[in-house]
């Protein structure tokens, strides 16, 4: 049977071309017939026809008529969840390391959306088929807290923060080396590596990125940081801190990729997460507590002082 997906541009995915986006969110149709529903009018980007190679800006809605393809039927998977907060509209997780966020081609099952189908009865469909609820993402293997929309007008008022940067986001994270300034930005500009297109980099003409930083402990060759994000790129904190030569620690990507003080992925959690209640307009924040694993590297730290 034919159907409709809403997909909604987040920050992390402004400035990609249409035909790309649409073939990456729902990979079950081809770049070649993504271009053909542009071209017939039956992908528009908030109601307009546009053409395949058109820069999608964040907070835009995408609308795909998708002829009969194949069914697909997510998995509801009873795995653990742990839960900070949940209203009617909400539910706050607390996310953890070596979770996928949502299912994608070749991975189906035993990610956050598998989960979520389980625990909570209703989520939002407005970002896709593949993706309900999930209005943002941490990577594979950073831990902490995300917000779930439970309808679709949560989604949307969630997603115009995010637009409009009004979101706290806080992580903590060890990086490598002593960082001297106990307060400190980066402000540098994040695209597409072209040396590997699997990589995020600091590249002339990269979208606006800016990470404030807090030092919170100095540990022999190793700083502890609370960073703050005014933007959300993809692998931001990890790309900026490599970019300065300071390397989150553990991280395969963008450090050294060998196993480090025990970890061979990136030491990195999500601590805080505010933002205006979508129904009351009331600010909320969030947190979660660093994981057993980072407080147990901390601790090894301390004592070698």
């Amino acid at each position: 049977m034919p159907r409709t997906e809403i997909l909604m541009v987040d920050e992390e995915m402004e400035g990609e071309r249409l035909d790309a986006f649409v073939t990456e969110q729902l990979d079950e149709l081809s770049r070649s017939l993504v271009k053909t529903l542009i071209e017939n009018g039956e992908i528009r980007v908030d109601s307009k026809q546009q053409k395949p190679s058109y820069r999608l800006k964040a907070g835009e809605e995408i609308i795909v008529e998708i002829p009969a393809v194949r069914e697909l039927k997510l998995k509801a998977q009873d795995i653990p969840l742990s839960f900070i907060y949940q209203d009617k509209d909400i539910a706050v997780i607390d996310k953890p390391k070596g979770m996928v966020a949502h299912p994608a081609h070749g991975n189906w099952e035993n990610t956050l959306v598998n989960a979520l189908l389980f625990h909570l009865k209703d989520l939002s469909g407005i970002n896709g088929e593949l993706r309900p609820g999930i209005v943002h993402r941490l990577d594979k293997d950073t831990s902490g807290v995300m917000v779930i929309a439970k309808n679709d007008m949560a989604h949307r008022q969630l997603a115009a923060q995010i637009k409009d940067h009004s979101i706290n986001r806080e992580y903590i994270t060890l990086v490598h080396g002593i960082i001297k300034e106990n307060l400190g930005s980066i402000e540098a500009p994040i695209g597409r590596s072209k040396q590997d297109r699997k990589k995020m980099a600091v590249i002339a003409g990269g979208r606006p990125a800016v990470s404030n930083y807090q030092v919170l402990e100095r540990l022999g060759n190793y700083t502890l940081l609370k960073v703050k994000l005014l933007t959300g790129r993809t692998h931001q904190i990890r790309v900026h801190f490599a970019y300065i030569k300071h390397p989150v620690v553990g991280d395969p990507l963008y450090g050294s990729g060998k196993k480090q003080l025990g970890l061979d992925t990136q030491a990195l959690h999500a601590h805080l997460l505010g933002f205006k209640h979508p129904s009351s307009g009331e600010y909320r924040e969030f947190k979660s507590e660093l994981p057993l694993y980072f407080e147990c590297i901390l601790s090894d730290l301390r004592n070698k002082r």
